[in-house]
C-alpha cells in the first residue's frame, strides 16, 4: 500500500439507476493505494445524491446545487483534494483491474507526468477510437461521421492507431471519460475550463497539460466505457457539442 493518497471524482446527473455499477467497480478494484471517491451531483431530480449517501457511506458526496456542466462539476472538488493523484471518472466507466494503482505506480517514475490516459474499450473488448491529437475541423468531422467497420486514414491519424500498444507515448488530447492527473497539475491549471458546459473540455485540459508537462497515453492498462454517444441522438446535446467546438476553436484558433 502506498504512503500517499489518490482521489477520484464522478459527476452525476440523474444517474441513480446506473451509478452503482461504476461506484462498486471503482471501489472494489482499487486496492493498492489509499483511495477516496468523491461524487459531485449536479442537482439530480431522481434522488441520485441521497441514494449514494445511503448505499455508499464511504463516498464523499458534494451537492452542487445546480447543473453547470461536466467540467464545473469536477472542479467542485478542487478545494478538498490533497491527494498525490486525482482521477476523473465518468459514471459509465467500469474497471476490471486495479488500473488506478497501476497508473499511480507508473506516474511515480517521472515527476514530469501530468496526465495519463489508459486504453478505453467497449464492453465487448473493442478499442474505442478516440482522438489523441489536437482537434481540427477535419478530425472532428471524420470522428462524427465515421462509418464502417475499420478506421479511415484520417481517424487512424487522429486517434494515433498506428502507434505501438506496448509502451506509453505522448499525446495532446485525451478523453474525459477517464483522466488520471497529478493532483498538483490539475490544481495548477484550475481544473477544467468552465466555459465548456460539456464536450471538448477534455481536449482543452489535455492540451494545457501537454504545454508544460507530459501527457501520455498508457495503452497497457484499460478501462471499459459504456459509451452511448448521446449527442448523435439528442438535438439538445448536439447543439451543446457544436457550441463547445466553436468555443474550442475561438480559444485555440481554427485549424482544418
Amino acid at each position: 500500500m502506498k504512503d500517499y493518497t489518490v482521489s477520484g471524482c464522478i459527476v452525476t446527473y440523474n444517474s441513480k439507476d446506473k451509478i452503482s455499477q461504476t461506484i462498486e467497480s471503482v471501489l472494489q478494484k482499487t486496492k493498492g493505494v489509499p483511495f477516496t471517491l468523491y461524487i459531485v451531483d449536479n442537482a439530480s431530480t431522481d434522488g441520485t445524491a441521497d441514494f449514494i449517501k445511503e448505499k455508499y457511506p464511504e463516498v464523499v458526496v458534494i451537492e452542487a446545487g445546480g447543473n453547470d456542466g461536466f467540467g464545473a462539476g469536477h472542479n467542485k472538488v478542487l478545494p478538498f483534494i490533497t491527494s498525490k493523484y486525482h482521477v476523473v471518472i465518468n459514471p459509465d466507466i467500469l474497471l476490471e483491474t486495479d488500473v488506478i494503482t497501476e497508473l499511480s505506480e507508473f506516474a511515480d517514475t517521472d515527476e514530469k507526468i501530468g496526465l495519463l490516459s489508459p486504453q478505453i474499450r467497449f464492453p465487448d473488448g473493442r478499442i474505442q477510437e478516440l482522438g489523441k491529437k489536437n482537434p481540427t475541423v477535419r478530425y472532428l468531422g471524420a470522428h462524427r461521421f465515421h462509418k464502417g467497420d475499420g478506421p479511415s486514414k484520417i481517424m487512424t491519424d487522429y486517434c494515433m492507431l498506428d502507434m505501438p500498444t506496448d509502451k506509453p507515448f505522448e499525446i495532446t488530447n485525451a478523453t474525459g471519460c477517464f483522466m488520471f492527473f497529478r493532483t498538483s497539475v490539475f490544481k495548477e491549471l484550475g481544473g477544467f475550463d468552465e466555459r465548456f458546459f460539456m464536450y471538448l473540455e477534455d481536449c482543452d485540459i489535455a492540451r494545457r497539460v501537454s504545454e508544460k508537462y507530459k501527457a501520455l497515453f498508457y495503452p497497457m492498462a484499460d478501462v471499459i466505457h459504456l459509451w452511448e454517444r448521446e449527442s448523435k441522438r439528442s438535438k439538445k446535446l448536439l447543439l451543446i457539442h457544436v457550441q463547445s467546438i466553436l468555443k474550442y476553436f475561438l480559444k485555440w484558433g481554427l485549424k482544418f
